[in-house]
């Protein structure tokens, strides 16, 4: 199942499940998640993606992200991930919710319900090179600045979702 990614409508019913490459190529809405990660200093931690993925690769986002499987709580899978991609184990908390539609190249579009978690950590993550090239410390002001110069390094969910979360804080 991992290559499935669950279908939701705008209320995140489930409705069915689609192959992970189909539901990109066809810009299906399907469940996903993004996690952020502060340090005690109030920096974010930021991911490199990794050069091999297959979208958006070597683009800066938050610290994790991805889909749920079957039967997993976001909650669940999120803290599966955070592992998985970055070697890390934090308490996490959904703090909201977002649906986006973009274009990530090479005939692939995401169309997400992401829910965004946080957590709290000083811990050095030990990154899965298959999925982060690097990682990074970044206070606000500074991604706020990145964001504004050079935007086209930025994955375009940690965009929407950086901008929610400064609204938060």
């Amino acid at each position: 199942m991992e290559d499935f990614v669950i279908l939701v409508d705008s209320n995140d019913r489930e409705i069915g499940l689609m192959e992970k490459m189909q539901a990109h190529r066809e810009a299906v809405l399907h469940r996903a998640f993004s996690i952020f990660i502060f340090n005690s200093r109030g920096e974010m931690l930021l991911q490199q993606r990794a050069y091999t993925k297959y979208h958006t690769p070597g683009l800066w986002t938050n610290t994790c992200c991805s889909h749920p499987r079957k039967g997993e709580t976001v909650a669940d899978a999120a803290s599966r991930r955070l592992f998985e991609e970055m070697g890390m184990i934090c308490p996490l908390e959904e703090i909201f919710s977002f649906i986006y539609k973009a274009d990530v190249s090479q005939g692939l579009i995401e169309h997400e319900l992401d829910h965004v978690l946080i957590g709290h950590s000083d811990e050095k993550p030990v990154i899965n090179r298959d999925e982060a090239a690097s990682w990074r410390y970044a206070s606000i002001e500074t991604i706020k600045r990145e964001l504004r110069e050079n935007p086209e390094k930025f994955t375009a969910w940690f965009k929407i979702a950086f901008a929610k979360i400064c609204e938060r804080l």
